[in-house]
């Protein structure tokens, strides 16, 4: 498929800018696979969609205040620095996006904080943003970590065009999140409220629970026509023995098996052995899922509205299947649902 496949107008006022006031009442929109259906409901209603054995697998990872603003030695131009991940924890090494970019070299040293309590000295170029950072800091590594918790901010995306604010700290963090080291919110889980995951225990419903860090390659722009050319950044993923146990049981009993978010469904379709089941696996993985695309484990998946020519949209579609997503899209402007992170749901059957 090409990436203009993907291209449709998105109303600015349908981009969701804040959550809904509760996490389980944003709006459902429910995708019928095999009778064509699309129905609207409200988040909390997910509930009736899962019996008693179905799985909801849950990416649990954390998101870690990951943008910071500095100062440029001399200059004193500020400087945003998104930290992608730690390449070196001794070392203090780590790979991250600067902006603007054209300002820094290597060599350059950036301060930050107010009293310049953390410097980071710049030491390669990795992409056109992409900067290695060697920070200088006396003190320990816990200490260290602490300064670059103080110092950080939510990331909240680009698209959420405003100040971060104190609420952000939260609602930009899924309740069940765990493993820190992403850098952007695993979004179709924020909608899980403790009340609605409590309900679903009580139903029987089981829960799967995985990490992928979300990085780079969730939210890189696709910047070929030919979407089989598209590179995805390396993301960690794990995928821990019981919860491979767990689906694959659900597997064989033909339960419901559902994929919270995107990030969810590239984790499972990573590791899939020739038997069509789910292995336990810890490491890395580029998967870049777009139609046409045989998935292995999943047969549901909750997911957001997802803004045109991303290749959560892509994932999406090669799910849903391009033509049905495309048209509830179409359905989705028209009857004024909220797109992308802090935006509404889709539960695809």
């Amino acid at each position: 498929m090409k990436l203009s496949h993907f291209e449709f107008e998105l109303p600015e006022e349908l981009l969701a800018i804040y959550p809904a006031e509760h996490r389980d009442e944003s709006r459902l929109m429910v995708l019928n696979k095999a009778a064509g259906t699309i129905e609207h409901k409200q988040f909390k209603d997910v509930i009736n969609y899962f019996d008693e054995g179905d799985v909801l697998m849950l990416n649990d990872t954390k998101v870690f205040p990951a943008r910071m603003f500095g100062n440029k030695e001399k200059t004193g131009a500020r400087i945003e620095v998104f930290l992608l991940r730690e390449l070196n924890a001794e070392n203090r090494l780590w790979d991250v996006l600067v902006d603007p970019a054209r300002k820094i070299r290597i060599g350059n040293k950036l301060f930050f904080g107010e009293d310049d309590s953390l410097v980071a000295e710049v030491i390669d170029n990795t992409t056109s943003r992409g900067r290695t950072l060697r920070f200088l800091f006396d003190g320990s590594y816990e200490a260290f970590r602490a300064k670059l918790l103080e110092l950080g901010q939510t990331p909240l995306p680009k698209a959420i065009a405003r100040e971060v604010e104190p609420s952000d700290t939260e609602r930009y963090q899924t309740i069940y999140a765990k493993n820190e080291g992403a850098v952007a919110a695993p979004s179709a889980g924020l909608h899980f409220s403790k009340h609605l995951l409590k309900r679903l225990e009580i139903k029987g419903v089981d829960f799967a629970k995985m990490t992928l860090h979300v990085g780079l390659g969730t939210f890189s722009a696709v910047e070929v026509e030919d979407l089989s050319k598209h590179k995805m950044d390396s993301e960690q993923i794990v995928i821990p023995e019981k919860t491979a146990v767990m689906i694959n049981k659900a597997k064989k009993e033909k339960r419901r098996i559902c994929a919270v978010g995107t990030t969810v469904m590239r984790t499972v379709e990573s590791s899939v052995s020739s038997k069509q089941e789910l292995n336990a696996f810890e490491g890395w993985t580029n998967k870049f899922l777009f139609p046409p695309h045989e998935f292995s484990i999943a047969n549901a998946m909750i997911t957001n509205f997802h803004l045109p020519k991303s290749t959560l949209l892509m994932q999406a579609a090669a799910f849903g299947g391009y033509d049905f997503i495309m048209e509830a899209y179409k359905v989705a402007i028209k009857e004024g649902y909220k797109f992308s992170t802090y935006g509404d749901a889709m539960l695809i059957i």
